[in-house]
């Protein structure tokens, strides 16, 4: 494995983790505002609350090391992505700051003030339909270079259906993750009453799930042919990813190992996200960025994958041992600490 192809697979791993965790962040701060509108806070808020406390704070480390690393490793994505994502980018950056601070607000300050929920609800879905246009804006056809310079073609973008489909993929996305790891953790927590309806969350969100995804297939044949033909050659790992789906799917409707279908979820996105990205290759930034003509020199792109490797195997211990003390210490998940 050459240096390229080692330092996009470290750096997709970042992004995979951070696609996991922050959905399971993102869904749950949904839910909880739901659960407030619904009447049903008091069954469901208690479990959203336990899991977010300790973890809310820590989503983004998984962004921030993809960042720096794709940014250091690669140069020209900050000049090219730089242009792309002013608009998008800041808005996100704006989102996330405005989860962030009335995460805070709600849970140190007014606890039962339905704004700040509402917000930090809110902005769960619209941080990662902000973000996803990292992804369409990859494809190619939403930039172009005029001389020396760099031309965002906005209207392009927001008038794509392959733009929207991305759009739609990434929010229902986030709302099975998060009911399905949900349901687990309320599972764990011998909670019933939360976990039903969590699991009617996991199975509800399900279907529009495998929808979008089948959208974002259809509208990527349109619209960048050779991404759509390259993933064909991968479709055994379509195959995978649509296989985990149903596995997670019959277990959680049959209210079985909600562990395994869970992990099922984790597999079913790793084998479409690798399965994307690898289809994708050798492109960063179609058609302006590749990761042979676009890689930073040996001696810093060596450096780079020191760093990330450290940072990884750092972060993931870190994780375990959050999870240990909070997550899946039996007294904290039924909420006798």
């Amino acid at each position: 494995m050459n240096l390229e192809i080692l330092g996009i697979t470290v750096l997709w791993i970042f992004l995979f983790g951070y696609l996991i965790v922050a959905s399971i962040d993102f869904g749950a701060g949904f839910f909880a505002f739901y659960g407030r509108v619904t009447k049903k806070d008091h069954i469901i808020n208690g479990i959203i609350n336990r899991y977010l406390s300790p973890v809310w704070e820590v989503t983004n480390v998984f962004f921030v090391f993809f960042f720096v690393g794709i940014v250091g490793f690669f140069p020209d994505t900050a000049y090219y992505f730089g242009t792309a994502l002013l608009i998008p980018g800041s808005i996100a950056l704006i989102l996330i700051v405005i989860r962030g601070s009335f995460y805070a607000f709600g849970n140190y300050g007014s606890k039962n003030n339905v704004v700040y929920l509402f917000l930090y609800g809110a902005t769960g879905l619209l941080i990662p339909a902000s973000l996803s246009t990292v992804l369409t804006i990859s494809e190619g056809g939403f930039l172009a270079e005029k001389g020396h310079h760099v031309l965002f073609l906005a209207k392009e973008l927001f008038t794509s259906f392959y733009s929207w489909s991305v759009v739609f993929l990434a929010i229902v996305s986030v709302l099975f993750i998060s009911a399905a790891f949900l349901t687990y953790y309320a599972n764990r927590a011998d909670d019933i009453e939360a976990r039903e309806i969590l699991r009617k969350f996991a199975l509800f969100w399900s279907p529009p799930t495998i929808l979008a995804s089948l959208l974002v297939f259809i509208s990527l044949q349109r619209h960048n042919p050779v991404h759509f033909n390259n993933s064909l050659d991968l479709w055994w790992m379509f195959l995978l990813s649509l296989i985990f789906f149903f596995i997670a799917s019959i277990f959680i409707y049959k209210r079985k190992y909600f562990g395994f279908a869970f992990i099922s979820v984790i597999l079913q996105f790793f084998f479409a996200f690798f399965g994307y990205g690898a289809s994708h290759l050798p492109y960063i930034l179609y058609p302006f960025i590749t990761i042979h003509t676009s890689v930073t020199n040996a001696t810093m792109g060596t450096a780079l994958v020191i760093a990330l490797i450290a940072g990884l195997l750092l972060l993931i211990p870190s994780l375990i041992l959050l999870m240990s003390l909070f997550l899946f210490n039996a007294d904290y998940v039924k909420g006798k600490k």
